[in-house]
């Protein structure tokens, strides 16, 4: 508790959280790294996949921190199994799996030793995206008008980007690029692919690739696996085209 004290601001927002390693070392590190955040409540400690599958069947958990490297089964391994995925942080001391953890939308991606402010720093992100996901369910749920515009936060401010003027966005990494119309450079903010599509209304956005979200309004045409919006012709990869065909209400032969 005494480290809890040094926090200016306690969140009121709990996150339930439990931390998969093999080695008791790294587990202990972690759990003491949990103590001393607010808003982190660790739930379980699991020394391997499986314990941590025996867990999740029975109880509800908001954030994993995950080792990659385990015997059995490994972390990427373990993720790719699960049907419904709570937010995750990979905890390794592995570089080279950072591009599993993109393509598996983790939350963060932390490499051992761990250093209690890149810890903090990654638990903040899953902080960060579970309001914001929170929020935009409690929107959901409410009988409001349709939202007109988003807010990004970029270059040190909060920006207010108009739903009509955005054509597409493309994603790098952990930032996305806004391409808006007559607008010659697009608004780069850090945010995943997945946040920023569960903020968008489904009906006027799709995402057409693991990089692309287009607007449904500027579509000019197809060809060649590839949508024309003004000058910009953006893939439509194979595993995300049934679903576009079937939004445009085309029935391809």
């Amino acid at each position: 508790m005494e480290e809890k004290e040094h926090f200016s601001e306690i969140s009121s927002t709990i996150l339930k959280c439990i931390a998969i390693d093999d080695e008791s070392l790294a587990l202990d590190l972690v759990e003491d790294n949990i103590a001393k955040v607010p808003f982190l409540k660790l739930e379980a400690r699991c020394r391997n996949a499986f314990e941590a599958i025996d867990y999740l069947q029975n109880n509800q958990i908001d954030l994993i921190f995950l080792d990659i490297q385990m015997p059995g089964l490994t972390g990427v391994q373990f993720l790719e199994g699960l049907t419904q995925k709570p937010m995750v942080i990979f905890v390794t001391a592995y570089q080279q799996y950072a591009l599993e953890g993109f393509n598996l939308d983790v939350i963060d991606y932390v490499l051992k030793p761990i250093s209690f402010e890149r810890f903090l720093k990654a638990s903040h992100k899953a902080l960060d995206y579970y309001k914001s996901k929170q929020a935009l369910l409690e929107s959901v749920s409410k009988p409001e008008a349709k939202a007109e515009y988003i807010f990004i936060h970029a270059d040190y401010s909060l920006m207010k980007i108009m739903l009509e003027d955005i054509l597409y966005i493309e994603g790098l990494k952990d930032y996305i690029k806004i391409h808006l119309k007559n607008q010659k450079f697009p608004i780069v903010c850090r945010m995943t692919m997945r946040l920023i599509s569960e903020r968008l209304p489904s009906d006027s956005f799709l995402r057409i690739h693991k990089s692309y979200i287009v607007s449904l309004k500027k579509i000019e045409s197809i060809r060649n696996q590839k949508v024309k919006i003004g000058e910009n012709h953006i893939p439509l990869s194979d595993s995300y085209s049934e679903q576009f065909y079937q939004t445009i209400g085309y029935q391809k032969e």
